[in-house]
This record gives C-alpha cells, structure tokens and sequence, in this order.
C-alpha cells in the first residue's frame, strides 16, 4: 500500500496526494485524479472539491504544536 499525503494549505485547501478512495455519506465512490484538493472553507460551488472560492475570503494557517 502506497502512502497518502495530506497537506493543509494556507489559507486554502487540503491537498490529497496518493491512492485513496474518496466517499460520500452515502458511500458512493467520488471519481478523483491521483492528486486533488478538497475544500476546507465551505465556499466552493463544487463541493467537496476546492473551486478556489476561498481565495481572499478564507483565513486559517495551522500548525502542528511544537513539543515541550
């Protein structure tokens, strides 16, 4: 089984990189490319791919917590 990368992106997406099978609530299958981003702002007409909606409307740059 091959790795699957999640990146969160400032102020953007969550880009997903890898073999991964993306579902519904349903458990319908959402056809997806080897890389896509799904929307993190809620903006996106294309749900729950991002559409680029959140450019200039969408604040948020997390972090992992630095160890003490």
């Amino acid at each position: 089984m091959s790795k699957v990368q999640i990146k969160v992106n400032d102020n953007g997406s969550l880009r997903i990189t890898g073999d991964v099978e993306l579902l519904d609530g349903e458990g319908n299958v959402y056809e997806t490319k080897p890389s896509f981003s799904l929307c993190r702002c809620g903006l996106s007409k294309n749900k729950p791919f991002c559409d680029g909606s959140h450019k200039g409307n969408f604040d948020s740059q997390v972090r992992v917590p630095k160890a003490e």
